[in-house]
């Protein structure tokens, strides 16, 4: 999240929690309730984590949280333990690693996606080809603004998702082209359909023919 002034970032959670912004260091907030500490044992507020990596970027492909950062967090103060991890009261984010963009290239900076609440812009990683020529945040000014490093996430290193190669001039030789002719687009046309077009076609004929006549008449003087 970048500030309204553009002078301070912060993160937001993907759930319940997308009503706050909270810093590097923070406390968690329960929305529900402010009349106990988190996290309560009959409540499901608090910061939550994992012990591995690998387990929030498997997150990471539900929608809800596909759009995401991953932070690595130090946890302290009182917390609950559950099968992935940890729901706890304090954290300190130690580094930021930024995804993919939308397309599936490698994120280069930070985009304005809409969606923000009030004084917060919300942003999501973006290339550089899809960010063209818009008004992006530089990683190394999130980074600067929020006091730890930001690096863009790999995961394991491999992605079975690429762009596609352009074709060759052999490959472009062997595309058909289809004409770009009313003889070509009538092909395409079922018969169905064809006796109205043609029906039309004639009647404007008719009426330029017409109009060709009156004039010949105004020239030649004839009724």
């Amino acid at each position: 999240m970048l500030s309204a002034d553009g002078a301070a970032v912060g993160f937001n959670g993907v759930a319940l929690g997308r009503s706050q912004v909270y810093g590097t260091v923070a406390e968690a907030v329960c929305v529900q309730s402010a009349r106990h500490r988190c996290p309560s044992t009959w409540c499901d507020c608090g910061f939550y984590c994992f012990h591995e990596a690998e387990q929030a970027r498997a997150l990471a492909c539900d929608e809800q949280y596909e759009r995401s950062v991953l932070l690595e967090v130090l946890a302290s103060g009182r917390y609950v333990s559950y099968e992935l991890g940890l729901r706890y009261q304090r954290q300190t984010v130690r580094s930021v690693r930024v995804g993919r963009c939308r397309c599936g290239r490698t994120a280069a900076a930070l985009d304005d996606v809409g969606g923000g609440i009030v004084g917060w812009r919300r942003l999501e990683p973006v290339c550089r080809e899809c960010a063209g020529r818009r008004a992006v945040l530089a990683l190394e000014t999130f980074g600067a603004l929020s006091g730890v490093p930001v690096t863009v996430d790999e995961g394991s290193g491999y992605s079975a998702l690429a762009p596609l190669a352009p074709l060759s001039e052999v490959e472009r030789a062997r595309v058909p082209e289809v004409p770009d002719s009313p003889v070509a687009r009538a092909a395409e046309v079922s018969p169905d359909a064809e006796i109205p077009l043609l029906t039309a076609e004639v009647t404007l004929l008719q009426a330029r023919l017409d109009e060709l006549q009156r004039r010949l008449g105004r020239l030649t003087d004839r009724p």
